[in-house]
């Protein structure tokens, strides 16, 4: 990264994705933490609401997709982060009242999860035009080093305020993050090319399907596209079984919760900021390939946390590695997937990914709430780590770096060259050769939630 500028326009939106990333990170868990602190929520409801929110707004989302591609993108990302803002806000004003349910608590998730998925769409396509494509991998490891840094400082700060204040206050301060994010994000400024013209009078799910049609036609975003949903899916859906373990049955404080899954982000910042050297040095292809395999390694051994320090420790050198390892790959693969596509189906292609992505979250997370009902939820935590192994199988066999789609607006100019590649990448360069001059986010966490946004990621997951 160097501290290399990229200008005044990519400082304001650095800015808000660093709210916006912070107030994601303060709120850890929180829905979670609300659902089973203050409504006496069980390991099948706490899935439940992790489960519910991703499909219902995903459902939701399906056609805003395509409507976003024929959009302005900046306007959307502001909008996105006011409906987040306008719907967190209600938790906190129910919470005061004391009318704060669990349905409303699964109302608020569809709202965010639909508004997440849009805002994605937009911030990716936006970010394609914003900057020029040698810059890409500078910008992703900025975001991802943003992320974690948050993730360092949030959870902790989050748990401390929750002891002082009670369990909403994160909630609140996640919608105030939205604010300030919507805030940076007019700060911009300048202006876009104009957005490509619909196909036909109205839009369809047959714009959406677009999407997928490329992802699975493509031969590099197809195998990455599986393995990446598969990976986060299996990582969100022990999530709640995790904290349910923790807070429950092990008897950790939230602020130890908190503090487990914080310090370990020091590794993320770490591996952000490596993601770019080793690109450089090995290659994209390989860079991939290797922290593929390297990032699911680690979740397995979990399944042996024990009660009081030892337990903890344990908690913080598995997600060290874990983490570690998914700061390099993320960056890597937001910058990979946007290069390959097309400037005209950026959003669509976007929102397809991030709609399979939640859909399979969602599928995962209430499979593994029944089954952590019959096998307990550490049973169901090991499940899924050894699962995990045998997901670097769906990784791409080539190694070698594809041809970027060119799709970008020339700075100088402002006219976007012809796509070299809109088909998907057949021309190939060797794994060695530097990336131009040198994704996800994020989710997802998402720290595999992760991550890998094609662009600025939202990084909310309340």
């Amino acid at each position: 990264m160097g501290g290399r500028s990229l200008g005044r326009r990519f400082g304001w939106l650095w800015a808000a994705y660093a709210a916006s990333a912070f107030g994601t990170r303060f709120a850890f868990d929180a829905f979670s933490l609300i659902a089973i602190v203050v409504l006496g929520a069980g390991t099948a409801e706490v899935s439940l609401l992790a489960a519910t929110g991703l499909v219902v707004g995903a459902v939701v989302a399906l056609p805003l997709g395509p409507w976003v591609e024929f959009r302005r993108k900046r306007p959307v990302m502001i909008a996105m982060d006011l409906v987040r803002c306008g719907a967190l806000l209600t938790v906190p004003v129910a919470y005061a009242f004391g009318l704060l349910g669990f349905g409303q608590l699964l109302a608020v998730s569809v709202v965010v999860a639909a508004a997440d998925i849009t805002f994605l769409a937009a911030s990716g396509a936006f970010l394609k035009t914003l900057l020029p494509r040698e810059d890409l991998l500078v910008a992703n490891a900025r975001f991802e080093s943003t992320t974690w840094t948050a993730t360092v400082l949030g959870p902790p700060l989050g748990g401390f305020a929750v002891g002082l204040f009670g369990p909403v206050i994160t909630i609140a301060t996640d919608a105030v993050s939205y604010l300030l994010s919507a805030l940076g994000i007019r700060a911009v400024g300048g202006s876009e090319p104009p957005p490509a013209k619909p196909e036909g009078p109205r839009l369809t799910g047959r714009d959406l399907r677009e999407g997928w049609r490329f992802i699975l036609a493509h031969p590099l975003l197809r195998p990455l596209f599986v393995n990446t949903i598969v990976v986060n899916g299996l990582i969100m859906a022990t999530a709640p079984l995790f904290a349910v373990l923790m807070l429950g049955q092990l008897g950790f404080a939230p602020w130890e919760y908190a503090v487990a899954f914080a310090v370990p982000c020091l590794g993320g910042l770490i591996g952000a900021r490596l993601s770019r050297p080793f690109v450089a040095r090995y290659g994209r292809g390989k860079v991939l390939f290797v922290f593929g395999w390297l990032r699911v390694c680690w979740p397995v051994w979990l399944v042996f946390i024990q009660p009081g320090v030892p337990g903890l420790i344990l908690v913080i050198v598995v997600e060290l590695c874990l983490i570690t390892c998914i700061g390099v790959f993320n960056p890597v693969l937001a910058t990979s997937r946007l290069e390959q596509v097309p400037l005209d189906r950026a959003a669509r292609t976007l929102s397809a990914w991030s709609i399979a992505g939640k859909l399979t979250t969602a599928g995962l997370t209430a499979l593994w709430g029944l089954l952590a009902m019959f096998t307990g939820p550490r049973a169901a935590v090991g499940i899924a780590g050894a699962l995990m192994l045998a997901t670097p199988l769906l990784l791409p066999r080539n190694r070698r770096t594809p041809v970027p789609v060119s799709g970008h607006v020339d700075q100088q100019s402002g006219h976007r060259p012809r796509d070299t590649d809109a088909g998907g990448g057949e021309g190939l360069l060797r794994t060695g050769s530097r990336l131009r001059g040198g994704d996800g986010s994020r989710l997802d966490r998402d720290p595999g939630r992760s991550g890998a946004a094609g662009g600025p990621a939202e990084p909310h997951d309340p």
